[in-house]
């Protein structure tokens, strides 16, 4: 399943088509992903580290606790999981148990970039890369690394925001050289800009955030520019942040839910969400005779 789930994710980016790929923060949240028809999930490394440890995206998630989540993916969605893997966890020889993990866990690429260790949000001041040389050289320890072929390696740079946009376009060269699948230049700051990115030989990425640095373009716009994939890698969790948020509001003035039903998934449909009738059904099956 891993090799045709591979090939899968390697087919949908060569196209070039733009697909949509919402982001993932827990395995509920990539369930619903699935379920809505898109044809793969992102797992957000801000996202997880929001939700899974509440604090911001900093670098301050580990390799383990990333694969754990990862892993409960796996279990509940059969398309493609695309993980961020942040800077690799370290140097080169630390990309290369990263990358074994992660593929081990259920994912079926993974995105490095090239920030100093600890990162930051890409779309946060104050970052740091470290020198080309170095980086390419992490996106070929990954290449190395990989158990399967098509296990898609995505090279991000984020010199964007801290080099210019000129040495961004640099460094996305040489990750190509140094055989990434994808790349992904991080934050540019202009249709002027996410145009050129496009014209790179390998399928694009592109991460569009709800108050970030990179205009938010239309589908079909980056799609007629070419892009391999379009990330909302952080649109469902703003999502559930707000409706919670709301929803304890609502609780901690009136004391009930009462008048707020609307805004609450029914008890029925939410177990549907997580397949409540397939697990009645294994209950059913091993049930002891009486």
């Amino acid at each position: 399943m891993a090799d045709t789930l591979n090939k899968r994710l390697k087919t949908l980016l060569n196209k070039r088509a733009a697909a949509v790929v919402p982001g993932a923060f827990n395995a509920l949240a990539a369930k619903m992903i699935a379920d809505q028809g898109f044809p793969a999930v992102y797992v957000s490394g801000a996202g997880v580290t929001n939700a899974y440890l509440g604090i911001p995206d900093l670098g301050l998630i580990s390799l383990s606790e990333l694969a754990d989540n990862v892993a409960a993916m796996r279990d509940v969605v059969d398309i493609p999981i695309v993980s961020d893997a942040d800077t690799g966890f370290g140097n080169a020889v630390n990309v290369t148990r990263t990358v074994k993990v992660l593929e081990r866990a259920g994912a079926n690429g993974i995105q490095l970039e090239d920030q100093v260790f600890p990162k930051k949000c890409g779309h946060f001041s104050g970052k740091a890369v470290i020198p080309a040389d170095e980086a390419i050289q992490k996106i070929r320890a990954a290449v190395d690394a990989r158990q399967d072929d098509d296990f898609v390696i995505v090279a991000r740079t984020d010199a964007r925001s801290v080099l210019g946009f000129e040495a961004a376009l640099e460094r996305a060269h040489g990750f190509i050289e140094a055989g990434a699948d994808v790349t992904f230049v991080e934050a540019p700051e202009s249709i002027g800009e996410i145009e050129q990115i496009a014209k790179l030989p390998v399928p694009q990425l592109i991460n569009l955030v709800f108050g970030g640095k990179t205009p938010v373009l239309e589908q079909a716009e980056l799609k007629r520019m070419g892009y391999g994939m379009v990330l909302y890698a952080n649109a469902p969790l703003q999502a559930a942040m707000l409706a919670l948020r709301n929803t304890l509001a609502h609780l901690k003035e009136h004391g009930s839910t009462n008048g707020w039903d609307e805004n609450l998934l029914p008890f029925s449909e939410r177990q549907v969400v997580v397949d409540k009738e397939s697990f009645d059904a294994i209950e059913q099956k091993y049930a002891a005779a009486e």
